[in-house]
């Protein structure tokens, strides 16, 4: 039986903060191969196609395992190669995935990372791996998904497209433009104002930390949403909550029990966008994103599902 290659952890595993927001092929210093080469921006490809850390990470080992075996004499264009191999292995995984999804217990929330970006680029960022983002391309087929990220996020043309999913070049189109209006449609509204976000975030931790349930409430807009992702593995509302009242005060009996005791929330760079980690001491045990407009908080997303915040603990080296 031939023996499965070594995957060096270097060729998968992604430093915080690292996540590319466009193409970037610069190569890395240490290596001459094209998979270290492209790794950022296979890793994106990835991340925005899965929704996972874990998944994308998954994917990565598969392509690295690919390229090792593969024959480097027959292979013209590498990058483009390891796109097509990125693409499709995640294009299989995510099929899959969604009838898992299906039975999920309560809302599904992508994986959060850490980001550093800078303030050049944050709102660039914040816009292609966004929490709300990630949702949106959620409600894509699989497909329809790869083209989007492929298309708008990484300026792939639709001809390098199609020769990376196999379809032809018009279809390509269609489903390009299918999809971005699927997303315009679905995106939602909401202010980019590093500086007001800031400010809000730092009245929302006031109010939190304080038990205070009306500041919190001046601070949510009539029609805020939260989503809660335990995935059934801790306690969550497995249902949205609607309304300044019922999100405020269900926020803070959740900090006001027992089992909470310990809990604090810290400012942290999350998908592009100023949130808040939940900490257990110095452990993250949660992150909590959301949108902003005129002013007020609109939809607020907090995951505390442990498989899905385990990437938080080795980013921040906990």
């Amino acid at each position: 039986m031939t023996a499965r290659p070594r995957v060096p952890a270097s060729a998968v595993r992604y430093p915080v903060g690292m996540i590319p927001m466009r193409d970037d092929t610069s190569p890395e210093p240490e290596s001459d191969d094209p998979f270290a080469e492209h790794r950022r921006l296979l890793f994106g490809t990835a991340y925005r196609m899965l929704g996972t850390v874990t998944d994308a990470e998954d994917v990565l080992q598969d392509a690295w395992i690919t390229w090792h075996g593969a024959d480097r004499s027959s292979v013209r264009n590498p990058r483009a190669y390891l796109v097509r191999t990125v693409v499709n292995l995640a294009l299989n995984r995510l099929t899959s995935a969604r009838a898992t999804r299906e039975t999920y217990v309560g809302p599904w929330l992508p994986e959060p990372v850490l980001t550093e970006p800078s303030a050049a680029e944050e709102t660039v960022m914040a816009d292609d791996v966004s929490t709300a983002m990630l949702v949106v391309l959620e409600t894509l087929t699989p497909v329809e998904r790869a083209v989007f990220v492929l298309r708008e996020v990484f300026g792939f043309s639709h001809a390098e497209i199609a020769g990376f999913i196999e379809r032809p070049e018009a279809t390509v189109r269609q489903i390009a433009h299918r999809a971005r209006a699927h997303v315009q449609a679905r995106r939602p509204r909401c202010d980019s104002d590093v500086a007001e976000r800031r400010e809000i975030t730092e009245k929302f931790l006031a109010a939190a930390h304080g038990g205070d349930v009306n500041a919190l409430m001046e601070l949510l807009a009539p029609d805020v949403t939260l989503w809660n992702d335990g995935g059934g593995k801790v306690t969550a509302a497995r249902r949205p909550l609607y309304g300044p009242d019922h999100v405020a005060r269900w926020m803070l009996g959740v900090l006001a029990k027992p089992v909470s005791a310990g809990i604090r929330f810290a400012p942290a760079t999350i998908n592009g966008e100023l949130g808040l980690l939940v900490l257990f001491g110095e452990l993250p045990v949660g992150a909590l994103t959301y949108d902003i407009l005129d002013g007020r908080i609109l939809n607020v997303r907090f995951q505390v599902n442990p498989d899905k915040v385990s990437g938080l603990r080795s980013q921040t080296g906990q």
